[in-house]
Formats: C-alpha cells, sequence, structure tokens
C-alpha cells in the first residue's frame, strides 16, 4: 500500500511540477499579486506578530513581497535553513540577504536559531505542490514539514500557498502527511475543517 501512494505522490508531484514550469509568466505575475494581497490579509486576521514562512524558488509562489511587507510592518519571519538530518533550523530574515542552501533552496544569511524556534510562531506558511479538501497537503517529497509539524506540541495556524489549481479534490496520504488549516492561493484563503 504505502509503496502505491509514494508512487501515486511521485507522479502527480511531476504532473504539478511541469504546470508550474509552463505557467505563462503573466499569469504567474498576476497570481503572485493575489498571492501577496491574501498573505497580508491573513496575517491581519490571525493578529501574527511572528510568522514563519519561507523563501520561494523559482518555481513557487513569490513569497518575498509578503515578507518584505511584514518586516516593513514590525513583524518577526522566520525562515527554514534545511539540515541533512532532515529537520528545520530557522533564522531571522531580513527580506534583502540569502543564499543558496541545501538542495540549491534559498535559505536566509543570519544567526541560527535552531529547531525549536518555530514555536514562536503566531502564524505559519509552508510550501506545497497540492493541497485537498479535506487539508491534506503533498509537499515536495524531503518531509522537512511534517517532521517539523508532527513535532509541535502547540501548533498555531498552518497554510499551504498553492495555486488555484493545485486545490484538489483528494491528494495521495500517508500516515506521515501533517494536514494543514488552511491554503492561500491568488484568488481566495481556504478553511479547512480538519
Amino acid at each position: 500500500m504505502t509503496s502505491e501512494v509514494a508512487h501515486a505522490k511521485r507522479a502527480l508531484r511531476a504532473e504539478l511540477r511541469e504546470r508550474r514550469r509552463t505557467r505563462p509568466a503573466h499569469v504567474v505575475d498576476a497570481a503572485n499579486l493575489g498571492f501577496t494581497e491574501n498573505l497580508i490579509a491573513l496575517a491581519k486576521e490571525t493578529d501574527a506578530h511572528t510568522i514563519s514562512a519561507y523563501l520561494s524558488t523559482s518555481f513557487e509562489p513569490d513569497t518575498r513581497p509578503f515578507l518584505n511587507w511584514a518586516l516593513a510592518d514590525g513583524r518577526r519571519v522566520l525562515l527554514p535553513i534545511a539540515r541533512q538530518d532532515g529537520l528545520l533550523d530557522w533564522a531571522e530574515g531580513d527580506g534583502e540577504t540569502e543564499t543558496e542552501g541545501l538542495y540549491g533552496l534559498p535559505e536566509p544569511v543570519g544567526g541560527i536559531l535552531g529547531p525549536i524556534a518555530i514555536n514562536d510562531a503566531d502564524l505559519i506558511l509552508i510550501p506545497a505542490s497540492a493541497v485537498d479538501e479535506h487539508g491534506t497537503r503533498m509537499g515536495w517529497g524531503r518531509g522537512y514539514f511534517d517532521r517539523t509539524l508532527g513535532s509541535m506540541e502547540n501548533c498555531p495556524p498552518v497554510f499551504a500557498v498553492v495555486f488555484d489549481d493545485e486545490i484538489l479534490d483528494e491528494v495521495p496520504r500517508e500516515l506521515h502527511d501533517a494536514p494543514v488549516d488552511g491554503a492561500v492561493t491568488p484568488t481566495r484563503i481556504i478553511r479547512f475543517a480538519n
């Protein structure tokens, strides 16, 4: 059963990665404006003073305009740093300085706060390849965020950031997959009844 689910996830990820790769630039630009607007609205609505987010890659929804807004608004931003052991360290982002980290992912430059810094977050924004209508999130296959969320005792609201066509009826799920409370798309903020 597990190998069937893992195979289904790999196939779906490949399809979604290709869809993102071939999305026209003008569509992505318009979507990014919507992402920023909805992320700001969510941060204000949840009154999140410390926000855990991520530095987006070139094929993900652009988080940088939102991060710049959050910092300019006096909010603390925690950004992940992937470790070889499968855990995430955290650093405070300045909205400007980043480097290439493990797997070629963008990471903040700054003092490392360690894995438990995530417990200070009032809102967690995480990347995803897709989310289903039940709040099942499918990441990109390394499990960093599933491990992080699974280890938290008092988890604040967790929202995946995805394009509208990545909200699916159902995504393949394994036991370790941590659900999300909602999703942010270019056109809406969705909350799931978990």
